[in-house]
């Protein structure tokens, strides 16, 4: 039987360790992928390979394309694509959620941290529930688009490839909340949202 908010304030079973203010997310995202680990080695690895793999296209097209075509390709993949490809990328948590039970989902924008965010208000997630909703708009998306970036003509491929790295950036806030997890595995950790108070929770389960 899935858990109920109710449930986890039972003290004999669960203990709270974490409250992160919808206000103070991006401090709480700073902090967690500056942590070493070997989820955040992986991350920034990803970053790394795509950013040469854009690089690399780049190259390979160099002075067989107009320059102003080159701009507009340039400009499509590092800021029009990715601004489309947000709602996207919320639909699938959106999804995600609904796969895991959740139904009151809720969809917030912070301009002043720069952060879109989905929340299932007052739904328990378990530790795998959590990671499953955390990645799959980034397993998903970064598939589509290598599964493209192969497939499409010339300039395409350079825009896409920016897109690809600029949306695995994007994604730094998912796996912040995944390395949270990753530092504390070795704890049965259960989280919910009040969306109306905009405060997310974690307890852990007492064993």
């Amino acid at each position: 039987m899935a858990l109920k908010v109710q449930d986890l304030e039972d003290q004999t079973r669960f203990s709270q360790i974490h409250t992160v203010p919808f206000s103070d997310l991006i401090n709480f995202v700073l902090e967690y992928i500056g942590r070493k680990t070997g989820l955040m080695f992986f991350f920034w690895s990803v970053c790394i390979i795509l950013l040469g793999l854009a690089i690399t296209l780049r190259i390979n097209i160099a002075g067989y394309f107009p320059a102003r075509e080159i701009f507009m390709h340039t400009f499509l993949g590092l800021l029009i694509l990715p601004l489309a490809i947000v709602p996207v990328h919320e639909i699938l948590h959106i999804i995600s959620f609904l796969l895991t039970g959740a139904r009151r989902i809720r969809v917030g924008i912070d301009l002043r941290q720069y952060i879109f965010y989905v929340t299932a208000h007052r739904h328990v997630s378990g530790p795998c529930q959590f990671r499953f909703v955390a990645l799959i708009p980034f397993i998903i998306i970064s598939a589509g688009l290598l599964i493209l970036i192969y497939i499409m003509p010339g300039l395409w491929k350079w825009s896409l490839s920016l897109l690809l790295f600029v949306h695995t950036t994007m994604c730094a806030g998912d796996f912040a909340l995944l390395n949270f997890y990753h530092i504390n595995k070795k704890k049965k950790i259960y989280t919910w949202d009040d969306a109306d108070n905009k405060v997310t929770y974690f307890y852990e389960e007492i064993r």
